[in-house]
C-alpha cells in the first residue's frame, strides 16, 4: 500500500536521534516548559528569521492567541478564506471573534486579494493569510491592503514550514506566524504541538503569558490566559525535526518534479507555483472532474489519496449559518469537488511515485478515450 501520508516513516528515518532526544527528557524530571522547550523556540525563531517563536499546544492555539494577543475579540471581524482547514475558522471564533470568509484565486488556491475590499468593514480587525498547500499566499497584495486599512496581518504557515516569499521564510512577514506541528506536517511532532512566530518583542511576550494563565510570574495572572503548554518530548522530536526540515523539503521538491513532469491528461490540472516563492509541498494537490473514479481507480491498485478539503468551511453544518462570506464562492466551491492529494512525504520512493504516475496517467489515457 502507498500511503497519502506516513508519519511512522519520518519517525523511522530519524529513530536514533529521536529516540535518545525523547530519553534523555524522561530522565531529566522536566516534562513540560523547560529547556527543551526553551531551545527549540530559540533555535526555530533563527530558522525563521524572527527576533522570537513561543511553543504552544497546537496550531489551533497558535492562532487563537496569536488573534486574541493582537486585542482582537468579541465584535471584531477577521478576514480569511474557506478553503482552508476548519481549525484557522474555529481559533476565529474561539477568540470571540467573527469569521468573514473570501474565495481563493484559481491557480493558486489562496487567498483572492480581489474580493478584500468587499469583505472590508469598520469592525475589520486583521486578516489571516492561509499558506496553502506549501505555498504562500499573494504577500504583496495582502501586505498592502493590510498596510493601507491598518490591519494585522496573521500568517497560517500550518502547512508551508520552510517555504519562503522573496527569499524570506513564510511566518517573518506578516504582524504573527503561525503553526501547527500535527504528526503529518512538513515540519511534525509525535503527538500535538504549535508554534507561534514574531518580530514584535512585546506581542511575544503576549502570547507567552497568555499560554499560561496570564502569568508573568507563576500563580499571578496579569491577564486571563489559559493552558496552552507545549511538553518537553514533543519539543525535543521537534528539534530533532528542525535540523532534517530543509534536506526533508528538498526531497518532497523533488518528489514533486517527477509528479509533475510525468503527469498528462486534458482533464488533469497539476499545481502551479507562485513566482517570487519557495514552495515546499506539504501536499501535492491535483484536480480532475473525475475524482471520485480515480479515488477508486488508485484505490484498486493500493493507492491511498486524500482530499483537503472535501466541504468549504462555510458550507460546513457548524459553520454557515454563523459566519459572512463574499458574494461569490465559485473557486472554493469547485475546488472541493475537484482537489485530490497524492501521496507526498520524504520517505516516500522515486519508484513509488513512478507507480503512481503511471496509475494514474492509464486512468487519463483511457477517460481520454471514452
Amino acid at each position: 500500500m502507498i500511503l497519502c501520508a506516513n508519519p511512522a516513516a519520518q519517525f523511522q528515518s530519524h529513530q536514533d536521534e529521536i529516540e535518545e532526544a525523547v530519553l534523555q527528557v524522561l530522565r531529566s524530571n522536566r516534562y513540560i516548559l523547560g529547556a527543551e522547550v526553551d531551545a527549540l523556540e530559540s533555535e526555530f525563531a533563527d530558522y525563521i528569521g524572527t527576533k522570537t517563536a513561543i511553543g504552544v499546544a497546537n496550531g489551533t492555539d497558535a492562532l487563537e492567541l496569536a488573534i486574541r494577543a493582537l486585542d482582537i475579540g468579541p465584535g471584531d471581524e477577521v478576514i480569511t478564506v474557506s478553503h482552508t482547514a476548519v481549525a484557522t475558522v474555529a481559533a476565529i471564533e474561539a477568540a470571540g471573534a467573527i469569521p468573514v470568509l473570501i474565495d481563493v484565486d484559481p491557480v493558486y488556491y489562496t487567498l483572492n486579494p480581489a474580493q478584500l475590499q468587499e469583505a472590508l468593514t469598520p469592525k475589520t480587525k486583521a486578516l489571516i493569510a492561509v499558506h496553502l498547500y506549501g505555498q504562500a499566499a499573494d504577500l504583496d497584495a495582502i501586505e498592502q491592503f493590510c498596510t493601507k486599512n491598518k490591519l494585522f496581518l496573521i500568517e497560517d504557515v500550518s502547512q508551508a514550514h520552510g517555504a519562503k516569499w522573496k527569499g524570506k521564510r513564510l511566518g517573518s512577514i506578516g504582524h504573527i506566524g503561525c503553526f501547527s506541528c500535527y504528526p503529518t506536517k512538513n515540519l511534525g511532532a509525535i503527538g500535538d504541538a504549535g508554534l507561534v512566530t514574531t518580530n514584535d518583542s512585546k506581542l511575544g511576550n503576549k502570547v507567552r503569558m497568555l499560554r499560561e494563565y496570564g502569568w508573568k510570574r507563576r500563580y499571578i495572572s496579569d491577564i486571563a490566559g489559559r493552558n496552552s503548554r507545549l511538553d518537553e518530548l514533543q519539543a525535543a522530536i521537534l528539534r530533532v525535526k528542525l535540523r532534517h526540515l530543509d534536506y526533508d523539503n528538498s526531497k518532497r521538491q523533488q518528489l514533486a518534479e517527477q509528479y509533475s513532469r510525468a503527469l498528462a491528461g486534458p482533464k488533469l490540472h497539476l499545481p502551479v507555483t507562485r513566482p517570487n516563492s519557495e514552495q515546499v509541498f506539504h501536499l501535492y494537490v491535483i484536480r480532475t472532474g473525475d475524482r471520485q473514479q480515480l479515488i477508486d481507480h488508485l484505490s484498486s491498485h493500493k493507492i491511498q489519496a486524500g482530499i483537503h478539503y472535501p466541504m468549504p468551511v462555510h458550507l460546513q453544518p457548524g459553520y454557515k449559518a454563523r459566519i459572512r462570506t463574499s458574494s461569490n464562492m465559485r473557486v472554493t466551491e469547485q475546488l472541493a469537488e475537484e482537489v485530490l492529494s497524492l501521496p507526498m512525504y520524504p520517505e516516500l520512493s522515486s519508484a513509488d511515485v513512478a507507480s503512481v504516475i503511471e496509475v494514474i496517467n492509464s486512468f487519463t489515457s483511457n477517460t481520454a478515450q471514452v
